[in-house]
């Protein structure tokens, strides 16, 4: 269990690296060109702020883009969210897959280990990864926060980024039981579905007919805007959100310990 955890972590450290760098660099990048856009920004915030329904999605009626924590809301908010949730997606979608497409399943269960507990191992890879993922990217906008002299909310902060982690644990969850079921890669088909529920949660906060059921997509509790803003969990979708990661897992690996692996 510990080798196929080694090995897990060892194949897609340069993937890990590469991401973290790139969405945490991107939105580090951003950070520091606030106080080069601040001035221009206090003329646009009210005009921002009144754009209706475009608004509420991109929760500029909340906040002001004008500070740094309506900045960092609507626009780190929006990279990390999306890169965080497509790097989950990626790095989960062909880990139990790629067996099969690869033609490695015959070697790698002729090893004296359990498929419970090879499917176990990948898991606890993939949450590794992602942790690793927020980790970097948060001492990235802490860097960048700290070179521009400004200060954010601690606990709104600490809370945001938690809860983006656990969104990307659920997305991966997700993932990882598609994985379980297919026996060739298919990363676009995890992407497509981040992006679907992406774009849900949006149509949720813009249309009102939807409103009542924008818990059905982990964007809907690691929204940047309503944490950075009010603080306030969502927690009947919190409460959907562990349910969904743990049942995926589970049934992934149920799914998993009984297929007929193709050789």
């Amino acid at each position: 269990m510990v080798t196929i955890y080694k090995h897990e972590i060892k194949e897609y450290r340069k993937s890990l690296l590469i991401w973290a760098l790139c969405v945490g660099g991107m939105g580090a990048m951003c950070i520091l060109l606030f106080s080069g856009m601040q001035e221009s920004m206090e003329n646009m915030a009210e005009n921002f702020a009144s754009m209706g329904a475009f608004s509420d999605a991109f929760g500029m009626s909340q906040l002001s883009i004008a500070t740094l924590k309506g900045f960092y809301a609507t626009e780190i908010g929006t990279i990390h969210a999306l890169g965080g949730a497509m790097f989950a997606a990626v790095v989960s979608a062909n880990m139990l897959s790629k067996e099969e497409d690869g033609h490695t399943s015959e070697f790698l269960f002729s090893l004296p280990i359990a498929r419970g507990k090879a499917v176990m191992a990948k898991w606890l890879a993939i949450m590794s990864q992602i942790i690793l993922f927020n980790v970097l990217c948060v001492c990235l906008y802490l860097l960048a926060i700290l070179g521009l002299g400004e200060e954010m909310p601690v606990n709104e902060f600490v809370l945001y980024h938690f809860m983006q982690l656990l969104m990307q644990l659920e997305l991966a969850g997700l993932c990882f039981a598609l994985s379980a079921f297919q026996r060739k890669n298919k990363p676009g088909l995890a992407l497509g579905l981040v992006l679907f529920l992406y774009a849900y949660d949006l149509m949720a906060r813009i249309l009102p007919d939807l409103s009542d059921y924008k818990f059905f997509s982990p964007f809907s509790y690691a929204n940047a805007a309503d944490l950075l803003g009010t603080g306030d969990i969502y927690v009947s979708a919190v409460v959907l959100g562990i349910i969904v990661l743990a049942g995926s897992v589970c049934a992934a690996h149920l799914v998993y310990r009984k297929k007929d692996l193709a050789v």
